[in-house]
């Protein structure tokens, strides 16, 4: 499959990118400043993902268009660098013809309660709720698009490195909990549930969850 890939030398797109690289697919990455090295097998190129421009002409003739972007945590306006994404994408596969869209999404809009969302907890960390509050802006704006067929997956509400498994529990708007009530996930299983879903072409216009 071809695959153009955004945001694929963050610090979870450059595990998507070398996850979807191991099982064989042709991944374009692209990135803000262009290539820097990255893994093998990968091309990068660069290009700016708020740009519909920009995006048409990179995803053309591309099987499918993925998106790992994500601000620089206190660096950056979440906001601007989100919905930019997301309305770039929109009406970037718009104009390139292509159909399929797999975005990484955000934890602080699932449910834990009816109507209480991760976001809305007093615990909720400061530095994040930005963050979390554009994260559902956008699934919020994909949720009005029916001529594409995207797929938002929300990581649990920790994801960080660690061990690849390759085991993860798929949900929907609801927060996923083991049986300690604790809500994890490591970016390399995240990144093969991510993968899992490119490959099974399903969960169209709809937001899924993983986690263990």
């Amino acid at each position: 499959m071809k695959i153009l890939l955004f945001g694929a030398t963050g610090s979870i797109g450059s595990v998507v990118a070398a996850e979807l690289v191991a099982r064989g697919h042709e991944v374009t990455g692209v990135t803000r400043s262009g290539p820097t090295g990255g893994e093998a097998g990968l091309r990068l190129v660069a290009g700016d993902v708020t740009d519909p421009g920009q995006v048409a002409e990179l995803a053309a003739g591309k099987d499918l268009v993925a998106s790992a972007v994500g601000p620089r945590v206190g660096q950056e306006d979440d906001r601007e660098v989100l919905i930019g994404a997301t309305e770039g994408l929109i009406e970037g596969l718009r104009r390139s013809g292509v159909k399929r869209l797999v975005v990484l999404g955000g934890a602080g809009g699932l449910l834990t309660a009816p109507g209480v969302r991760v976001v809305d907890s007093p615990h909720f960390p400061e530095l994040w709720k930005a963050n979390a509050l554009a994260q559902i802006e956008a699934l919020a704006r994909y949720r009005e698009v029916d001529d594409l067929d995207w797929t938002y997956i929300s990581p649990a509400q920790l994801i960080e490195p660690g061990e690849r498994t390759g085991r993860y529990r798929t949900g929907g708007d609801h927060l996923l909990t083991d049986p300690d009530g604790r809500s994890r996930i490591s970016i390399a299983d995240y990144a093969i549930a991510f993968a899992d879903r490119i490959e099974r072409g399903d969960a169209l216009r709809t937001r899924i969850s993983v986690a263990y």
